[in-house]
C-alpha cells in the first residue's frame, strides 16, 4: 500500500521559513559613542545642566536623535509625543513631566500645532521640567507662522549631529545584523562601509533588504549578497529610477 502523504505538520524544518520579530534596542548600552555623536551624548547625559532646561537636537535623518531621544527619555521620564499629539492637548497636564517632541520641526506651518508647542515650552519652564526637540533642521529652516515661537526655538540650545564615519557604521551594521539573528562575516561588513550612503537610516534599509534575500532565497549572509543589495538601492536613489 502507497504510503500517505505527509500532513502539513510532518514537513521538514528545513521547507519552513519564518520571519523572525527583530528586537531593536534603543537602551544607552547600545548606543556606539564616535566623534560624530560624541558631543550631543555628552549633552543627553548631563541634561540637568541643561540652560533653562531645554535641547534641540538636530541632524539628518539616521545620525541618531531618536536613539539619544530614547536614552534621555530613560533617564528622565519624559513623556515621549509626535508633535501631531500637541493638537488639543491638556497642556498644564503634559507641563507636568519632561517632554519629548520627536521630528517637532513637523509642526511647522500648522498655526494650531505651533501654538500648542508655544504654550507647552511656557508651561514647562513655569514648571521647571525639561523639553528636549528632535528635528532634522534648526528652527530658522521651519516654515514657521508664529513669531513668538519661532524667537523661544531660536534661543533654544541646540546640538547637532553629523553623518557617521566608517568606524560608526561598521559598528552599527554589526548590531542590526545581530538584532535579526543573522551572522555577517567580517569581510561583509568591510565591503558595505566605504560604499554605503554614510547613514544609519541606509543602515537599516541595507540589513532590512539583506535579511528579506536571504530569508526568501535562503542564501548566506555574504560580499555577493550585499553588492547586490547595494546595487539595488542605488538604482532606486537614481534620478527617474
Amino acid at each position: 500500500m502507497a504510503a500517505a502523504d505527509p500532513t502539513p505538520d510532518m514537513r521538514k524544518p528545513e521547507q519552513l521559513t519564518f520571519a523572525l520579530p527583530v528586537a531593536e534596542n534603543r537602551s544607552r548600552g547600545d548606543f556606539f559613542v564616535a566623534p560624530s555623536n560624541a558631543l550631543a551624548l555628552r549633552m543627553i547625559e548631563n541634561w540637568r545642566d541643561w540652560p533653562s532646561g531645554r535641547l534641540l537636537l538636530t541632524g539628518p535623518e539616521g545620525a541618531g536623535k531618536s536613539h539619544l531621544a530614547r536614552i534621555w527619555q530613560a533617564e528622565s521620564g519624559a513623556l515621549a509625543l509626535g508633535p501631531e499629539a500637541l493638537a488639543g492637548a491638556d497642556i498644564p497636564a503634559l507641563a507636568a513631566r519632561p517632554v519629548l517632541i520627536d521630528d517637532a520641526d513637523r509642526l511647522a506651518g500648522d498655526r494650531a500645532l505651533e501654538e500648542a508647542l508655544f504654550h507647552l515650552h511656557n508651561a514647562l519652564g513655569a514648571a521647571g521640567h525639561a523639553l528636549l526637540l528632535t528635528a532634522r533642521t534648526p528652527p530658522r529652516d521651519w516654515p514657521l507662522i508664529l513669531p513668538d515661537l519661532a524667537s523661544r526655538l531660536a534661543a533654544m540650545p541646540a546640538c547637532r549631529l553629523q553623518a557617521p564615519d566608517e568606524s560608526l557604521l561598521a559598528a552599527v551594521l554589526v548590531k542590526l545584523f545581530a538584532d535579526r539573528q543573522l551572522a555577517a562575516p567580517p569581510s561583509t561588513i568591510a565591503y558595505l562601509t566605504p560604499r554605503m550612503e554614510r547613514s544609519l537610516a541606509a543602515a537599516a534599509r541595507i540589513v532590512a533588504e539583506i535579511d528579506r534575500i536571504a530569508l526568501a532565497e535562503k542564501r548566506e549572509v555574504g560580499r555577493r549578497l550585499a553588492a547586490r543589495v547595494l546595487e539595488a538601492l542605488d538604482k532606486d536613489r537614481e534620478p527617474g529610477a
